[in-house]
């Protein structure tokens, strides 16, 4: 067993050794307020028949999805690793212009249908700031993203004079690789953005965004922004392929 004596030293270089990695770790936590636009289409095929593509907005009618996101990183050093979650809910009625093909059921033309896209996104992923610079009037980060998304999507149709119902679901993982990029202007006023994409198998996914973050005191901060989805998948007789846009903003705390 090391004795104080003994062990003194050895904590001493430790913390020499440590020191600066930990003086460069940071953790910050973010949550939020997302307002995100749809725009494009989705399919559901079943019982033999093939789906019929529907419109999110001229057939559905569906309103923009206003929800929550929430996010946590840590930096050390260079890397910066984070994960996030992120649900998204459409929802809207309308009367149905053509027959619609829907998991083995036909909704029929004129029928008045309420209609329902949830989507649950997961996010993980790893940043490494190949460009680290701080020597300047202001402070360039950049570097490549690697990040691993699993999408949870359910999709429900309902005609209620005719009692009919019909939902159906699929789980996609994907991945992106992209850039992430951040200019600090001064200690409490900096720029982020980042951009992500990838197509595998019949599915692909991009997500980018741009954030202002303000912090005037040195653990507490706000940020907006501005984020665009662009999913394509093809899963299970499920398809989606839409675009999902509009502003956020929040608060954060960093320690």
């Amino acid at each position: 067993m090391l004795s104080p004596k003994r062990l003194l030293p050895l904590v001493t270089v430790f913390c020499l050794i440590a020191g600066p990695a930990l003086a460069d770790e940071l953790f910050a936590i973010k949550g939020g307020y997302l307002k995100l636009r749809p725009k494009g289409d989705f399919a559901v095929s079943g019982g033999g028949l093939k789906g019929t593509n529907v419109d999110m907005d001229d057939d559905l009618g569906l309103d923009d999805s206003e929800n929550y996101l929430v996010e946590g990183a840590m930096k050390f050093g260079s890397f910066r690793i984070f994960a996030a979650y992120m649900p998204v809910k459409f929802s809207g009625d309308g009367e149905l212009t053509q027959n619609i093909n829907f998991n083995g059921e036909t909704f029929i033309a004129g029928s008045q249908v309420d209609s329902d896209v949830d989507m649950k996104l997961y996010q993980a992923g790893l940043a490494w700031y190949l460009v680290d610079v701080d020597d300047l009037p202001v402070r360039l980060q950049l570097g490549p993203e690697l990040t691993a998304i699993y999408i949870d999507a359910d999709l429900k149709m309902q005609e209620a004079s005719y009692d009919l119902q019909e939902s159906a679901s699929a789980g996609v993982p994907v991945a992106t690789l992209g850039l992430r990029g951040r200019l600090a202007l001064a200690d409490y006023l900096g720029v982020v953005g980042r951009v992500g994409y990838l197509n595998f198998k019949n599915n692909s996914f991009l997500d980018a965004d741009v954030q202002v973050e303000l912090s005037p005191l040195p653990m507490i901060g706000l940020f907006v922004g501005y984020r665009y989805l662009d999913v394509d998948v093809d899963e299970s007789d499920v398809k989606i392929n839409a675009t999902f846009d509009g502003p956020y903003a929040g608060a954060m705390i960093r320690f």
